[in-house]
This record gives structure tokens, C-alpha cells and sequence, in this order.
């Protein structure tokens, strides 16, 4: 059963997604859909941590800091939103808790966001963010890569993007609840419609249709449940068990082992999307935090 904390955060997703969609009797403007931050709902402040504002290779970042951690090891992360809304400036609380729960330096990466800056923006503004990390001096092996929702698809994106031009790729990456299927055509889409208070097949159209612009709903790099998966990484997945998009995870997880690669995939029953965001407030994102730090500090040698 879900704690009580747990519903509490649900009650909270319920009021972000009323803000962010409307009440249905009219679509809500570009900047009323930006306006509202989830994360101010949900996740607890991380006062250990430093944010410094950097220019990573042409796009915004912050470096998100906890004394003792490891300055030679980064967790790069790029955000969740749709890519239509959110920012890492939202995002830094919940790096900060990254950060502590990883023992590396946070890269928090402030990608451009559509429809003003359809795909491929994305994806080149994250791989121009890694490789300004190489350029830093940072070994490829000391680099792990993260992100939620629309920023758990980009993770798997950055690394397809990286391995097809050549790159050396980071040690690993952990995919939070990653949306991946453009097209929407889980089973869990509908199966679960009716548990997910946040996400519905009718609102990612909407992003979907924004983010790719003139582009391919089945293109690789936007959704990469079409992609190869073939000298990937390691991937620690982790997914609500109550989310509509359980089963975007479910099939990278699939197609990503039939490819060869070391894949987990942790799914917490009841949860909702994007639920670690909850860290410091609520016991199940805590839990999943912690894994996720257990996860990258194995692979980054911490």
C-alpha cells in the first residue's frame, strides 16, 4: 500500500495537472502551461547544496554541489517537461538530493525547449553538454547520465545520438520513468489511464506534436523506443507502477536486453510518474533515490 506521504504527493500531481491542462473549457496558453513547477509541490528543499550557473559547451547548465562529493565524477542531468515546459533552474532541489544520494557532481542541463525549438534541439543540446564535460577533463567512464519523463527519453537519446557519431560514452544511466513512445501505444497507456493523475495519452499527443515539429513521431532520437540499442550502457530504469507510461519503460527495458545491454528495471507499485521527485517528503521517492545513487556510485567508481 502507498503511504501516506505518497498520497499526499498524488493529491499534489492532481493540482499541478489541473494548472498545467486546464479545466477542459479551453486550452491553456503557452505561458500558463510553463507558469506552475510541480517540483515546488513536491519535492523538500536540499539546503546542502550549491547551484552555479555554467556555460556547458553554448547551453545553460548549473553545477549542482554537496561538500565531500566527488569532483571528478558527474551525474549529468536533463529535465523533465514534455519538452515544452520545466527548466533545470526547477530541477535543482531534486539534483541537489541526486547529488547527495550519488556522491557526484550534478551537471543540471537547461536544454532549449519546443515548440520554440523543435527536435533535434534537444538532443544536440545535451550531447554538446557532454561532450563540454569530456572537454573538462572528465573521463567518458566517470560520467553517468539521468533524466525524467521527456528527460528520461533524452537520456536514451543523448547516448544513442553520442554512440552513432563516434563518442566515447559515459559508464552508465538511469532513465526516470522515461517517455518513449511518441505515438502512445502501450498498453498501459489505457490500461492505466485511470490510476495516472498526470499523464493522459490526449496531453502528450499534444507535446508530441509540438516537440517534433515537421519531424517523425518514430524517429529514433525523439522517440527512442524505435532506436537501436546496441552498445548502450548500463540502465537502471525506474517507473511507477500506477503510470501510463510503465509500459515505455517496460519495452526500452525489453529491447535493450535483446540488444545485449545490462538493464534493471525497478518498478514501484502504485507510484506515479516521475514519483522520486517526492525525495525528503515522501518514503517510496526516497527509496528510489537512494537506488538510483546506489546505482550510479557502482558504476562511476565511488
Amino acid at each position: 500500500m502507498a503511504s501516506e506521504q505518497a498520497d499526499k504527493m498524488k493529491a499534489q500531481m492532481v493540482e499541478f495537472g489541473a494548472a498545467l491542462f486546464g479545466d477542459g473549457s479551453e486550452p491553456p496558453t503557452l505561458d500558463q502551461m510553463r507558469a506552475p513547477n510541480m517540483l515546488d509541490l513536491t519535492t523538500a528543499p536540499c539546503p546542502d547544496a550549491t547551484f552555479t550557473a555554467v556555460d556547458a559547451g553554448g547551453v545553460g547548465a548549473f553545477w549542482v554541489d554537496i561538500d565531500g562529493v566527488a569532483t571528478d565524477r558527474v551525474l549529468m542531468y536533463v529535465h523533465g517537461g514534455g519538452y515544452v515546459i520545466g527548466s533545470a533552474e526547477y530541477y535543482n532541489q531534486f539534483a541537489g538530493h541526486l547529488a547527495k544520494a550519488t556522491g557526484a557532481r550534478v551537471l543540471n542541463v537547461d536544454y532549449r525547449l519546443a515548440p520554440e525549438h523543435p527536435h533535434p534541439a534537444q538532443v544536440e543540446d545535451a550531447t554538446a553538454a557532454y561532450r563540454w564535460l569530456l572537454d573538462q577533463g572528465i573521463e567518458p567512464g566517470h560520467i553517468a547520465i539521468s533524466g525524467d519523463s521527456a528527460g528520461g527519453g533524452l537520456t536514451l537519446a543523448t547516448l544513442m545520438s553520442l554512440r552513432d557519431a563516434g563518442t566515447a560514452l559515459p559508464a552508465a544511466a538511469a532513465p526516470i520513468s522515461p517517455w518513449a513512445d511518441l505515438e502512445g501505444t502501450g498498453e498501459t497507456m489505457v490500461s492505466n489511464a485511470a490510476t495516472d493523475v498526470l499523464v493522459q495519452k490526449e496531453g502528450l499527443a499534444g507535446m508530441a506534436g509540438a516537440f517534433i515539429g515537421a519531424g517523425s513521431l518514430t524517429d529514433p532520437l525523439a522517440a527512442p523506443l524505435h532506436g537501436d540499442y546496441r552498445g548502450i550502457p548500463p540502465l537502471y530504469i525506474v517507473v511507477g507502477g500506477a503510470e501510463t507510461l510503465l509500459d515505455d519503460a517496460r519495452r526500452v527495458a525489453d529491447k535493450a536486453k535483446e540488444a545485449g545491454v545490462d538493464v534493471t528495471i525497478d518498478v514501484f507499485p502504485e507510484m506515479q510518474h516521475v514519483f522520486p521527485i517526492g525525495v525528503g517528503n515522501v518514503p517510496e521517492s526516497n527509496d528510489a533515490v537512494a537506488r538510483i545513487g546506489a546505482f550510479v556510485k557502482t558504476k562511476l567508481g565511488i
